[in-house]
């Protein structure tokens, strides 16, 4: 027997039934290792190993089992010193290599390459016969457009590539391939624009991606925790898409992608907060009709944070500041409400954000239908049962649809987050609360980095050339320097 904590050092032996063994005792004697023995001559044995499913099995027919099947047959080369090499001639596949150290080895086994041992030898053939299973391309799910590329990112990495190959066919796109993750060993991609992304921060994506020391890796949320800059910010510091047009433009702005297997999203990074509430179709319609969709993105953002908070304020701190017509109606509709105005608020945000949950959860063909007719259900009975008053349905429901209006789901859940904390502050304390929480934010993003670039650019510090495509859009001929902050060398387009 064989002890597992040499098997990081130890090299392949010239017996294929110690190797064998050696394999077997590693994967546990799996049921899905499969050892095809085979006798070369009288002088001694052969052994194709491979994974099955995560192999494409017709390729190790044909290219692998077939010609070595042959070569066997017609007896040549049996006395040769140099029998792997000769068997790499014959093995008809695009990727081949010969390798004596196991960790190397095993990493490519599971992969889905096939391994050939050789008795007397004491280098295993690896041969490509990978055939990784993943759904076909599809339309985007959480960043649809009307007007632009239906393409979508998959869970192969291999795929995701070369969608972004070929959107970018230029050979200064930069593609690094490196594993993380002790036990997952998950395979990902760095992509870069050598000339245009800035080398000091590739450099230092670099590191950080090689200072991994986790488990598994199994998202994009996994790297993204591991290397961001602050890890108690609810603020996402890296973007996360699934289109990969959207990843093209970002490279050709000097920014890094990072493609995981297993995952059909890719981080953008370093991430600015304005690029949260820009969307893809903004650069497929007229610049005059994107600048007016982004700032109401952007004022939907603000109204999804702050329109309940002002309200509570009103209602409980600020009833000078309602118009006397105005405040008779409030009045007279929380006659009949038994709660304050700060758990009447709570309660109808929590009952909305139950449903919301609820509607992501159930199956896709009744998900939709449970949340509409649950929250008219909910409010129209609420209201008549006296629990709530109309205004606060109202007020909650413009809350609710304004988030529907943001491009990125990160940024949907951070105002969320930060909603409850401004009602907090203004059940207590009014408009003083609203505004001191909100100094608190500003000072907060102001001190934010995304790997090392100021996160509240170009408005904190102001970049004047960058603010043409910030809150609003300019037409692209104008657009002729790349956002200086993720590109200080080569700002022209």
């Amino acid at each position: 027997m064989f002890r597992k904590h040499h098997s990081q050092h130890k090299k392949v032996s010239k017996s294929v039934h110690f190797n064998i063994q050696y394999l077997k005792e590693q994967f546990g004697d799996s049921s899905d290792l499969s050892v095809r023995n085979l006798t070369i001559s009288e002088h001694g044995n052969a052994a194709i190993i491979h994974i099955q499913g995560i192999v494409d099995e017709q390729s190790l027919h044909d290219n692998v089992l077939h010609p070595i099947l042959a070569f066997i047959y017609e007896k040549k080369y049996v006395h040769s010193g140099k029998l792997p090499e000769e068997i790499t001639q014959i093995i008809s596949v695009s990727k081949i290599k010969l390798m004596n150290e196991w960790p190397e080895i095993v990493d490519n086994l599971l992969g889905g390459d096939t391994v050939i041992l050789i008795e007397g030898h004491s280098e295993a053939i690896i041969a490509g016969t990978r055939k990784i299973q993943s759904r076909s391309i599809t339309e985007p799910t959480t960043q649809t457009v009307i007007k632009g590329p239906k393409d979508g990112f998959t869970e192969n990495l291999g795929t995701n590539i070369s969608l972004i190959r070929s959107r970018i066919q230029n050979n200064k796109l930069r593609i690094e391939q490196t594993k993380a993750g002790k036990v997952t060993k998950t395979n990902i991609g760095i992509l870069y624009m050598e000339g245009i992304a800035d080398k000091d921060i590739v450099r230092e994506v670099k590191l950080r991606i090689s200072k991994i020391d986790i488990d598994s890796i199994l998202d994009t949320n996994y790297v993204e925790e591991v290397i961001k800059d602050n890890r108690k910010t609810i603020f996402p510091l890296f973007q996360s898409s699934e289109r990969p047009d959207v990843v093209s433009a970002n490279l050709l702005e000097g920014k890094i992608a990072i493609i995981i297997q297993g995952t059909p999203f890719a981080l953008i990074l370093p991430a600015l907060l304005i690029q949260f509430f820009h969307s893809p179709e903004d650069y497929y319609a007229n610049y005059l009709v994107s600048s007016f969709l982004r700032i109401i993105r952007i004022g939907s953002f603000y109204v999804n944070m702050y329109a309940s908070a002002i309200y509570l304020a009103l209602i409980t701190h600020h009833h000078g500041l309602i118009p006397t017509t105005l405040m008779v109606t409030l009045m007279a509709q929380r006659e009949q409400v038994p709660f304050p105005a700060i758990v009447e608020l709570l309660l109808m945000e929590l009952a909305f954000e139950v449903l919301r949950e609820a509607g992501i959860r159930m199956p896709r063909a009744i998900g939709p239908a449970v949340s509409i007719v649950g929250a008219l259900i909910l409010g129209q009975a609420a209201v008549e049962a006296g629990f709530v008053s109309a205004a606060i349905v109202i007020i909650v429901a413009t809350t609710a649809i304004s988030s529907f209006t943001l491009p990125n789901p990160n940024i949907v859940n951070t105002a969320r987050g930060l909603r409850f904390f401004i009602i907090f502050a203004a059940a207590f304390i009014g408009f003083y609360g609203i505004i001191l929480v909100s100094l608190c934010i500003i000072l907060h993003l102001s001190s934010l980095k995304s790997v090392g670039v100021p996160y509240f650019a170009p408005f904190s510090p102001v970049r004047f050339s960058d603010l043409k495509d910030s809150l609003i859009r300019i037409g692209s001929p104008s657009l002729l320097k790349r956002p200086s902050e993720s590109n200080r060398s080569n700002k022209v387009n």
